[in-house]
């Protein structure tokens, strides 16, 4: 879906960029090199909006005619905020913690331009099945989802064995509400 003017993704999660391409998106790929930490006290609700609009401040300043899209990710569980794991123990422990539940993703994303921001999230409900530790070991082993929240990727090996349900967009789930970034981004 051609912008009339230039259209940044500003991320290098190659999911996000395939959900873009695949809506008929044209843009260019820019990361910003924005801090991901948040506010301790944050509610886990806000942490993806916040994450979003902070990694679009990055363009604020320089922007010319183009439109940016930013996005976060986060697994939440228990009202605790599962991130990307720092190693094969930690995926192992949000893998294992989220084994038998039900979780939300969330996806925060900010569109901006010179003219104008718009802010908006998506959630979607994802029930894992009950995982032993020896699927947990071999999925951290062979897919290492170490740049994934909650240590997983939908689209992965696990979320075929071991996603039994899921109440809200896939995609959103993947990284991306596609649905709502087209929305907003054909009416822009």
């Amino acid at each position: 879906m051609p912008l009339d003017r230039p259209l940044i993704l500003a991320s290098s999660s190659p999911r996000r960029q395939y959900l873009m391409k695949e809506a008929g998106f044209n843009f260019t790929i820019e990361k910003p090199d924005a801090d991901e930490s948040f506010p301790p006290d944050l509610p886990v609700d806000q942490v993806a909006k916040y994450l979003a609009e902070k990694k679009a401040e990055y363009f604020r300043l320089t922007m010319k005619n183009e439109v940016v899209v930013t996005a976060d990710t986060v697994v939440i569980l228990q009202n605790k905020i599962l991130n990307k794991p720092a190693d094969r123990l930690e995926a192992i422990d949000m893998l294992s913690s989220l084994s038998g539940h039900t979780h939300n993703v969330m996806t925060g994303v900010c569109i901006l331009s010179k003219e104008r921001e718009i802010s908006f999230d998506d959630t979607t409900q994802v029930t894992f099945v009950s995982l032993t530790q020896e699927e947990i070991k071999f999925y951290v082993d062979q897919f290492k989802p170490y740049d994934k929240a909650g240590a997983y990727g939908a689209q992965d090996w696990i979320g075929m064995v071991a996603i039994e349900k899921i109440v809200g967009s896939y995609f959103n789930v993947m990284g991306l509400p596609i649905h709502k970034v087209y929305q907003h981004l054909i009416r822009w």
